[in-house]
């Protein structure tokens, strides 16, 4: 070996010592993580849906007119109260009037025709008893020809009174039409409730409901008596509401305030209108969902805006996990952690292929060790927590950056609470 071959080795080998130890010195200056450390507990959960809507009265009726004609009376305004029965407004009945007027008169006429019919008609049967009378005694004195002229004249009679009959039937008929279609000239409440919408006044024409419904509607009577709301919910979620599940219902108008109510109705059909229906599958599909308001306030009016905290489920002193704790890593090489008794008895949840849920555990030395769990529920900062811990155990709750970087084996320490985020920045 020459001389120049010998410091080269030396070379090399200085270099390797050196590396080797600059690396165990850059380990050891590695500083842990700051995380927030929980232990893991028991409290109350409770599941919810969360959805808005509108508050709409259970009951309301739409009044449009039957006739076509100008208004002349309005007798109430817009948010009174009405009972059944009660006068809403006036149609101009001058028309109508005239008509029963003519169907009167007509009737007269056709009970006059009946009158004189059933006078000839008795005065043709006389006639006719009378010559046969006669020809009983002497036969010579009335004709075969005669007798079948007053028989005949006696059947015609006999028609004339049953037409006149049907010519009065016919009167009273359009006398009865005459008289309902002037009924319609003025309108009632059908139903004791509030006047909560009103589109007309004095003076503007009413058109048949017939023609155009939006535009025939006059006004509005809805029993505010019972009210709802009806919450669009996602499809993810309408499945796990029932009829019965009660629920929390905050109204914008009173913000200070909550109402309790329950489902009572669960659409079977999707509200997607018919531009939704042409629209791709990738589209968000809801349903409606109906909530009664146990509790309205008086001053509670329709359309008001709303939300409904629907309660689907709910456990009492469960094992529980902050929600920012859990986590998704590649599966381990076993199902289970063996440091974990429950886990070892139950497999962790499957999220993706190769997937598991999970929370860091921090143990004595401040490192941690990814554990995969099995939850539950969800309330609205914790997950319910079926398998995987035991309570005390401390966990990694926090914050979301670290615990997306953290790795098996991982220092950590404890964020202090002067070294966390103020309120106002972002989570």
């Amino acid at each position: 070996m020459t001389k120049r071959t010998k410091y080269v080795l030396i070379g090399v080998a200085v270099l390797a010592v050196a590396g080797i130890g600059g690396g165990i010195a850059a380990k050891k200056r590695v500083k842990p993580t700051e995380v927030r450390i929980e232990a893991v507990g028991r409290q109350d959960l409770v599941a919810s849906v969360t959805a808005s809507g509108q508050v709409i009265p259970r009951t309301k009726v739409d009044i449009s007119a039957d006739i076509t004609g100008r208004i002349t009376r309005l007798a109430v305004k817009d948010g009174d109260e009405v009972r059944e029965g009660q006068l809403l407004l006036q149609i101009d009945p001058q028309q109508f009037e005239a008509q029963v007027q003519r169907a009167e008169a007509a009737l007269a006429n056709a009970r006059a025709s009946l009158a004189q019919a059933r006078a000839n008609l008795l005065q043709a049967r006389r006639n006719l008893e009378r010559q046969q009378e006669i020809r009983r005694t002497n036969a010579a004195l009335v004709s075969t020809q005669e007798l079948e002229q007053l028989s005949t004249q006696l059947e015609v009679n006999e028609a004339l009174v049953e037409a006149a009959t049907e010519n009065v039937k016919q009167g009273e008929a359009s006398l009865r039409d005459a008289k309902y279609q002037l009924s319609r000239t003025t309108i009632y409440a059908p139903m004791t409730g509030r006047v909560t919408r009103l589109n007309v006044e004095v003076g503007e024409t009413a058109i048949m409901g017939t023609l155009n419904r939006d535009a025939a509607t006059l006004m509005t009577i809805s029993d505010m008596s019972v009210l709802e709301t009806k919450v669009k919910v996602d499809e993810t979620d309408v499945s796990r509401i029932s009829l019965g599940d009660s629920a929390v219902i905050q109204i914008d108008a009173f913000p200070d305030t909550t109402f309790v109510g329950k489902v009572v109705e669960i659409s079977n059909s999707s509200v997607r209108g018919a531009t939704a229906a042409a629209a791709t599958t990738d589209q968000a599909i809801d349903y409606e969902v109906t909530v009664r308001i146990l509790n309205p306030p008086a001053a509670t009016r329709p359309d008001f805006s709303s939300t409904a905290k629907i309660i689907t489920d709910m456990r009492t002193q469960a094992l529980a996990i902050p929600i920012i704790a859990l986590t998704v890593r590649e599966e381990p090489g076993t199902a289970t952690d063996s440091g974990s008794p429950a886990a070892s008895t139950t497999p962790a949840v499957q999220v993706g292929k190769q997937d598991v849920e999970g929370v860091f555990v921090v143990g004595a030395d401040n490192t941690v060790t990814f554990r995969p769990v099995q939850v539950g529920i969800a309330g609205e900062k914790h997950f319910e927590v079926r398998a995987g811990l035991q309570p005390g155990e401390r966990i990694v709750a926090g914050t979301y950056q670290a615990i997306r970087e953290l790795k098996d084996g991982q220092a950590v320490k404890e964020l202090q609470e002067s070294d966390a985020p103020a309120s106002g920045g972002k989570p």
